[in-house]
């Protein structure tokens, strides 16, 4: 598969991967009123063909696809060719399945069922924090040893780029911005994802754990136990 690429065009399209045709038909309906083209692909295969060949600006994913490919699966292969924003539909119960995907990449979840109004506003804000306004504060941050680049969206370890999935470079940024102080999770939640984010605070943990992964001891990154996070 090629390398993809996020196009900042306005309003872009949106590749939905869901076999249900009904749910499928409902995602397109609200999108397409907020001026999106919507590709839909009822299968995980059909979904990396669409990608590669729409260069989307978002893909929403099905967890639970038909098939050889599962969405956690497709979102491993396209977190492994592109930075395109994406947002996960999972009908399961099991949190382990929300924490897989976030691990590998996925920028936010909706658990079904879910309100297609509400799925519409995560789809705005996910874009919103994706093509981001030009930055009114420096440029390069400094997070331990690691560079953060606000007009590239570029975390460097000296000259070596580190490919960031969305959230987590959003989530390195605030941290930078707000070096030296106590963030608690809740903080962390809403500076980041947004006060009108709906979800728990594990989430904040499952992304730190791939940035600490990711970045390894150049984040110089501290658990305050009982608190939240805070970056020397």
């Amino acid at each position: 598969m090629s390398h993809l690429a996020i196009v900042a065009s306005e309003p872009g399209t949106i590749i939905v991967v869901e076999d249900d045709p009904h749910i499928a038909d409902l995602i397109e309906l609200y999108l397409r009123r907020d001026g999106h083209r919507v590709v839909q692909a009822p299968t995980g295969e059909a979904g990396l063909e669409a990608a590669a060949r729409e260069r989307p600006r978002l893909v929403i994913l099905d967890i639970g696809l038909p098939g050889q490919l599962d969405g956690l699966e497709v979102c491993r292969r396209l977190r492994s060719t592109s930075n395109v924003p994406i947002l996960m539909l999972t009908a399961r119960d099991d949190e382990i399945d929300r924490v897989l995907g976030l691990e590998l990449g996925a920028d936010d979840y909706v658990t079904k069922p879910f309100s297609p109004r509400e799925l519409a506003a995560r789809v705005k804000a996910i874009l919103r924090r994706a093509d981001g306004p030009p930055p009114a504060r420096p440029a390069v941050l400094t997070a331990g040893k690691v560079e953060v680049d606000t007009g590239r969206r570029e975390a460097r370890i000296g000259s070596r780029p580190v490919s960031l999935a969305t959230r987590e470079f959003d989530l390195l940024q605030f941290l930078a911005e707000n070096a030296g102080l106590v963030l608690s999770r809740q903080q962390l939640l809403d500076g980041v994802w947004g006060q009108g984010w709906y979800g728990d605070e594990r989430t904040v943990d499952v992304h730190v754990r791939q940035l600490r992964k990711k970045l390894g001891e150049a984040l110089s990154l501290t658990t305050v136990w009982g608190v939240g996070y805070r970056l020397e």
